[in-house]
């Protein structure tokens, strides 16, 4: 009579579960932030654990005893969350400080084009819908700018100064303001295009007006998402 094998003992159909690779996962499950600092430091947590686990191994103890012993002795992940949570939001606030700077550029070539349109341009509508576009883009150019400067904040002066906690929310705020006057100036520049007879200098400061939002309004939802969790968090 053949034995029956103990179905609680077979690999296959039970695999065992590796307490680092749990802890990981349970990890980044919980953090938010730009998916390249995200992975990096995913995979910075993984390398620690595993010279963690061998050391113990190196030390006697069977692997699975040693995985566990490393995961307790790294803390659990609701510990380590918040520190992790705020490095991976200040990594957030400097990418949307960096799209800002980037599309500042393209906000100042739309107030231009904008401002030169409403020059030439007859009729109340279309110069109003101008005016209206030429001071939101101003407004989205000073929202931008202060975003650009992040990076700077976080970088050279945080050498001598520690970092607000709330710069980061400040920023994702900063890049909602600009994302949200672009969008409303292409709505303007739109309309203005439809009414103009000089239409394509403004269908060209709508595309950029367009392309703007569109950059900076995603990383500044994100860092918004971001900024919330370390606001909620308790201070260390």
């Amino acid at each position: 009579m053949n034995a029956v094998e103990d179905p609680v003992d077979d690999p296959v159909n039970n695999p065992v579960s590796d307490p680092v690779e749990e802890y990981v996962a349970t990890l980044s499950a919980a953090l938010l932030g730009p998916a390249r600092a995200k992975a990096r430091m995913i995979e910075e947590i993984r390398d620690g654990l595993a010279d963690t686990v061998a050391a113990h191994a190196d030390d006697g103890l069977p692997e699975r005893r040693a995985a566990e012993r490393a995961v307790r002795e790294f803390g659990t992940p609701d510990e380590l969350v918040p520190s992790c949570q705020r490095e991976l939001t200040i990594a957030q606030a400097r990418h949307t400080g960096r799209v800002a700077a980037l599309t500042a550029p393209f906000l100042i070539a739309c107030w231009y084009l904008t401002g030169i349109s409403g020059h030439q341009e007859a009729g109340p509508l279309p110069r109003t819908a101008q005016f209206l576009a030429v001071s939101l883009a101003g407004v989205a150019i000073v929202a931008a700018l202060l975003a650009a400067a992040t990076p700077v904040a976080t970088g050279t002066l945080a050498r001598w100064l520690p970092t607000p906690r709330r710069l980061p929310l400040v920023v994702a705020w900063a890049g909602t303001t600009a994302g949200a006057a672009m969008a409303l100036a292409t709505l303007a520049l739109v309309i203005a295009a439809l009414l103009a007879t000089n239409w394509p200098l403004l269908a060209a400061a709508g595309a950029l007006a367009a392309a703007s939002h569109g950059a900076v309004a995603t990383s500044a939802r994100a860092c918004r998402r971001c900024a919330r969790l370390v606001t909620a968090s308790p201070r260390p």
